[in-house]
């Protein structure tokens, strides 16, 4: 498993994708941060990880695009199938080396909030990292989505499309209940919603709720995606 880690660390470096993913993340994050705070003159990180949250929709299927389906077009994916390593720690390996470029990238984007200092002398460190834990929970949420989708086909222009389709869907879910008259289809889509539950932690609270649901988010899909490959290893 370690060994499958370090590997799909390492591609990102090899090639293009990694660069790309850390400079747009920096770059975009950065503009956001300078309209969202500064020049708004405020120490609220709410309104800049809303706009991050749909940021991440463009940039993680970058990430996750050529995970799976990689190793299914250039045919590598049976010695992936076949190999000593149990597909669970293969597809957690994968999982790992794409939310650890994810994670990095965000707690490098946190020294933004160096500025806040200087701005007001005591800003709210407790919303600051509350909030910062609930985006890394949502992401690890989003890479497990893209990692499903990267496992169902092998065109990874495909699969960004798709995986940018779902993570949209979901940040967007929130918006949509408000027009939405049925009160039985309103319930099911805000409980579907990302933001509904990361409003605790954007004041301060660390909401077990909230945790669970993005964990069993995570979890779901990684799982789904073992399936996928089990299924194949046997066609």
């Amino acid at each position: 498993m370690l060994a499958v880690y370090k590997k799909e660390l390492r591609s990102y470096f090899v090639g293009p994708i990694g660069y790309i993913y850390v400079a747009l993340y920096l770059l975009v994050s950065s503009l956001i941060f300078t309209y969202t705070t500064l020049y708004a003159g405020t120490c609220s990180v709410t309104t800049y990880y809303t706009f991050i949250l749909y940021l991440f929709a463009i940039l993680i299927p970058l990430l996750t695009m050529r995970m799976l389906s990689e190793e299914k077009k250039s045919r590598t994916e049976q010695i992936l199938l076949t190999a000593p390593v149990s597909l669970t720690s293969v597809v957690t390996a994968k999982f790992l080396a794409a939310f650890t470029l994810f994670a990095g990238t965000l707690l490098v984007s946190c020294l933004h909030f160096i500025t806040f200092f200087a701005l007001d002398g005591t800003p709210n460190v407790a919303i600051m990292v509350s909030t910062t834990f609930g985006i890394i929970l949502i992401g690890a949420a989003f890479v497990a989505i893209g990692i499903f989708v990267s496992a169902c086909t092998e065109n990874q222009l495909v699969a960004a499309l798709v995986t940018i389709v779902a993570i949209a869907s979901t940040l967007v879910l929130n918006v949509l209940s408000g027009y939405v008259t049925f009160t039985p289809l309103r319930v099911v889509m805000r409980w579907l919603s990302v933001f509904d539950r990361f409003y605790a932690f954007t004041y301060g609270y660390f909401d077990f709720v909230a945790l669970l649901y993005y964990v069993s988010i995570t979890v779901i899909f990684l799982f789904l995606t073992v399936r996928v490959l089990e299924k194949r290893r046997w066609e």
